[in-house]
């Protein structure tokens, strides 16, 4: 009997880097499918007030009814600045009111990065960040409410989605090159209007760490992309449903309780 391939419908604000995605289904030889439902976008700013716009209930109920015509097994918010940008519990809440309108296993980007923490032991991270100051600094403390802590952080100050996405391989590979983690058990670089899925290779060379969906590299420093940490989440919904919990699952009560990385064994760990 043939198993059915799992799909996970992601959410994804405007336009920006979404082509990375089927960069990541032909990483994974295909076995997943991720189509994608644009939501609607007020103003294209890294601004907590125009954030908090674009990750608003009305915004996501929307694409979520629009996704449903792709009879997804899980969904995710595609958005990292704008679900952290709510807080730790205002996340929670965020996905919560977006799983009554799915009916479905349903996360958000930052919610993965914190189980993705979680799952690996990770306690401190550097985090180099696209974002102006005052938006990083909310991802700062949105992980301090996950419980983990930030040793080192660097703002880019880029101040639209639209121009992060039209950054080329240098220039990614500069800003994942330009925070300390000394000190840090990971890096992170949460923002998925990055391109990054095609540069992996290059990412694990250039941090010292495996970047791929988040997994630890001999360094023993791990590293995580808004991309892979969003898809390793979902991918966890759908596939194992019975070996996970997630924060955010349709009862409002359920943590990340167990530890398979299905992704990792489709990645190497350099």
């Amino acid at each position: 009997m043939t198993t059915p391939t799992p799909v996970i419908g992601l959410l994804y604000p405007g336009s920006a880097a979404e082509d990375d995605f089927p960069a990541l289904v032909r990483r994974l030889d295909g076995v997943v499918r991720l189509p994608v439902v644009h939501t609607s976008v007020g103003e294209d700013a890294h601004r907590v007030d125009a954030l908090l716009d674009l990750g608003s209930e009305q915004r996501l109920a929307d694409g979520a009814r629009e996704l449903a015509a792709q009879e997804p097994d899980s969904v995710v918010w595609a958005c990292t600045s704008g679900s952290f940008v709510f807080g730790w519990q205002g996340a929670r809440d965020q996905v919560e009111q977006l799983a009554a309108v799915t009916g479905l296993p349903t996360s958000s980007t930052s919610i993965a990065f914190a189980n993705a923490a979680r799952v690996l032991g990770i306690r401190t991270v550097a985090v180099a960040a696209s974002y102006p100051s005052d938006v990083a600094n909310s991802f700062v403390d949105f992980l301090a409410g996950a419980g983990v802590g930030v040793a080192t952080m660097n703002s880019h100050d880029i101040l639209t989605a639209a121009e992060v996405g039209l950054l080329e391989r240098e220039a990614v590979l500069e800003l994942a090159r330009s925070v300390d983690t000394a000190g840090a058990d990971a890096l992170l670089v949460p923002d998925t209007a990055m391109h990054s899925l095609a540069w992996l290779d290059e990412l694990e060379s250039a941090v010292g760490c495996g970047c791929s969906p988040p997994t630890r590299s001999r360094s023993g420093r791990a590293c995580g992309c808004s991309a892979r940490s969003r898809s390793w989440k979902a991918w966890g919904r759908s596939s194992w449903p019975s070996r996970h919990h997630w924060a955010g699952s349709r009862d409002g009560r359920k943590q990340l309780e167990s530890v398979p990385t299905p992704m990792a064994a489709k990645s190497s760990t350099r």
